[in-house]
C-alpha cells in the first residue's frame, strides 16, 4: 500500500457542503464535488491506496461501502444513488478505448442518427421502466447505514431530460422531428419528464438525500443543441418541475449540462430556479468568469478544465487550482472539481493533485 497522496486529512461535513451550495458564507474549508468518477479511476485509486482493507468481496453491500470508504478517502462530503431498474435502452456504437486506463469491453457512443423511437408504432411499443416499481436497495442501505457526517445526493434516473429525449430519438431524427413531427417529439418529451419526475419524488422520500443533481447536456462549443425556443418548450419545464420538488421537500437542485448556454441561462437561473450549475470548459467560458457573472445568484461546481486537466504537468495543475480558488471562494458559492467529470482518461496524478492542492488551500 502506498502513502496517502494528500497533505492534510478531512472529515467530511455535509452540512458545510449544503450551506456551500446554498451560497450561506465562505466554508471553513475548501469543499470537492464531482458529478462522477470512472469505474476505472475508482479501481486504481482503491488498489493503488487499499482503500477497500478488510472489506469482503462477497458481503451483498461491497459496492455500497467501497462508495463510502473511497469518497471519504478522497474528501468527499456525499455519495450518490438512486433507484434502480429505471434504466432506458439506447441504440449504441463500440469503439475501443484508447484511454491510458482502458474499459473493458470498449467505449460506447449514442447512435446520433436514429434511436429505439422514430415512429408513432415503436414509442407505443417502446419498454418504458416503472419508476414504482423499482429498487430502492442502495437508498435504503445508504439511509440505514451511511455515516452521519456524509450525505445522500439524488442522482441518475431523473433530469436527463434532453438527453434521454435526443438518444431515444436520434440527434438527426430530432432535429427533422422538430420540423415536421413535433407532436411525436412532445410525446416523447412527456413520457421522458413523467419517468423523471416519479423517480426524483421515490428519491425525496429519503431523508438522507439532501439535493438532487440533474444531469442534462444541452450544448456544445458555441450554442445549444435545439434552440432556445425549443428547449424552453420541451425540455426546461421538466426541470422546473424536478426543482420545485427539491424546493418543496428542503433540498437544493443542482444542473449538469454542457455546452455554451448563455442564452438559457437567465430561464435556469429566474424561471427554472436552479441552485448550482456543474460543467465548464475554458474555450466556452471558465468557471473564474462564471463566478463574476453569476455567482450571486447561483453555486458553482467544478471548473478546472478537463483539457487541462489531461494535458497539463502536476505542479501546473496545483497553480490552476489556487487561480479558481482565489478567485471563486471568497463569499462562498464554490466547490472544487473538474471541468466535467474523472474520466478514465485523466492521468490519476493530476485529478489526485488537484484535490491535494484543494485540501492545503488556506492552510
Amino acid at each position: 500500500m502506498d502513502g496517502s497522496p494528500f497533505v492534510k486529512h478531512v472529515r467530511p461535513d455535509w452540512e458545510e457542503l449544503l450551506r456551500c451550495i446554498r451560497r450561506q458564507g465562505q466554508p471553513k474549508r475548501v469543499l470537492c464535488i464531482e458529478l462522477l468518477l470512472d469505474d476505472e479511476i475508482q479501481e486504481a485509486i482503491c488498489e493503488r491506496f487499499d482503500v477497500r482493507a478488510g472489506f469482503n468481496h462477497d458481503d451483498p453491500y461491497f459496492d455500497l461501502k467501497t462508495q463510502i470508504a473511497l469518497q471519504r478517502f478522497l474528501g468527499y462530503d456525499y455519495v450518490t444513488s438512486s433507484l434502480e431498474g429505471v434504466e432506458l435502452a439506447f441504440n449504441g456504437v463500440l469503439t475501443d478505448d484508447t484511454a491510458g486506463l482502458q474499459r473493458p469491453g470498449g467505449r460506447s457512443f449514442i447512435d446520433e442518427h436514429s434511436g429505439p423511437i422514430t415512429s408513432w408504432a415503436e414509442l407505443e411499443g417502446y419498454p418504458w421502466p416503472d419508476a414504482a416499481s423499482a429498487s430502492t436497495r442502495s437508498l435504503e442501505w445508504y439511509e440505514a447505514n451511511l455515516p452521519d457526517d456524509m450525505c445522500v445526493i439524488g442522482f441518475r434516473g431523473f433530469g436527463h431530460l434532453l438527453e434521454y429525449i435526443t438518444w431515444l430519438l436520434g440527434y438527426e431524427t430530432l432535429c427533422y422531428a422538430l420540423h415536421d413531427r413535433r407532436d411525436l417529439v412532445t410525446a416523447v418529451s412527456e413520457k421522458v419528464t413523467g419517468l423523471s419526475t416519479a423517480v426524483a419524488e421515490r428519491v425525496l422520500q429519503f431523508s438522507r438525500v439532501k439535493a438532487l443533481w440533474g444531469s442534462d447536456d444541452m450544448g456544445f462549443r458555441t450554442g445549444t443543441l435545439i434552440s432556445p425556443k425549443d428547449l424552453r418548450e420541451f425540455v426546461l419545464p421538466g426541470h422546473k418541475r424536478l426543482a420545485q420538488l427539491a424546493h418543496d421537500a428542503g433540498r437544493p437542485y443542482l444542473l449538469h449540462s454542457c455546452g455554451q448556454l448563455r442564452s438559457i441561462m437567465p430561464d435556469l437561473i429566474e424561471d427554472v430556479k436552479i441552485d448550482a450549475k456543474h460543467s465548464f470548459e475554458d474555450v466556452i467560458e471558465p468557471v473564474t468568469s462564471c463566478k463574476r457573472t453569476y455567482g450571486d445568484r447561483i453555486a458553482l461546481l467544478g471548473g478546472i478544465d478537463m483539457d487541462f486537466l489531461c494535458r497539463a504537468e502536476p505542479d501546473a495543475v496545483r497553480g490552476r487550482v489556487r487561480e479558481t480558488l482565489d478567485q471563486c471562494m471568497p463569499g462562498g458559492g464554490y466547490c472544487l472539481g473538474t471541468g466535467n467529470s474523472v474520466a478514465n482518461y485523466v492521468p490519476l496524478g493530476n485529478y489526485l493533485a488537484m484535490l491535494d492542492e484543494g485540501r492545503a488551500y488556506g492552510w
